[in-house]
């Protein structure tokens, strides 16, 4: 009698562990985890998307204030040149060259504009990247905190349930003698799924395999019961 109560106690406590396996699994393939995987995937691409933004918006002040800074200086050095050319007091052949000269530096004046001009559109396109990658960074975050938030509900349920199965089986491994429990952990560790299981007539409640009367009659005198088939610990 104590074999057959000790039997029934660990077909509860399976049920129990089957129980908390379920609920494990279910925590760890919430159809969540996997959106939230790739949502953050796309943050962190935003986040160099962001970073490489930012980068060439900074290269493109870096150009204009560089090109500027050039441009200032040619222009006046060749307002500077022009001026003496106009005031006159110097020989033809110098007033020749001085004219080549001006005419140099205002051709490079006009080229550095085209850079200047250049860098101010290189700015602006950079200026609406670093504001678009902003934006979708901004949702991108949103998305994936949203999902974190519905993901840590969830398992705060799953939890509970958890809690309230391991509290469960606590007690059931108190009703169990010591020798079942040490097949059955070895059951467990080494096979997944049902290890403990009915004897309904001659049909194993755990691979649900037909056993011969001969089988049966042999299977029931073992201590504890095992299934020929599956190995699995059956409750006669």
């Amino acid at each position: 009698m104590n074999q057959i109560k000790s039997l029934g106690d660990l077909l509860d406590l399976h049920e129990i562990d089957l129980g908390i396996d379920k609920l494990l699994d279910e925590r760890g393939s919430l159809p969540e985890l996997e959106q939230y995987r790739t949502a953050h995937e796309e943050v962190v691409r935003l986040e160099r998307e962001r970073s490489e933004a930012d980068t060439a918006l900074k290269a493109a002040d870096l150009g204009l204030d560089k090109s500027n800074g050039e441009l200032e200086i040619l222009a006046i050095k060749a307002a500077s040149e022009q001026n003496r050319l106009y005031a006159g007091g110097i020989s033809a052949r110098d007033a020749d060259y001085l004219r080549r000269e001006v005419d140099m530096l205002y051709g490079k004046v006009s080229a550095m504009e085209d850079d200047v001009l250049h860098f101010i559109e290189q700015k602006e396109l950079a200026e609406q990247e670093v504001l678009r990658v902003a934006d979708e960074y901004s949702a991108a975050v949103g998305d994936r905190d949203e999902l974190s938030t519905v993901i840590t509900d969830k398992w705060r349920v799953i939890d509970k349930q958890l809690e309230m199965k391991e509290s469960q089986k606590a007690e059931a491994i108190k009703m169990v003698d010591d020798y079942y429990l040490e097949i059955y952990d070895d059951l467990r560790e080494h096979k997944s799924g049902r290890v403990v299981g009915l004897l309904v007539g001659d049909v194993c409640g755990s691979c649900h395999l037909k056993l011969s009367a001969g089988e049966v009659a042999r299977i029931v005198k073992d201590d504890p019961p095992r299934c020929i088939h599956c190995r699995a610990i059956l409750v006669t």
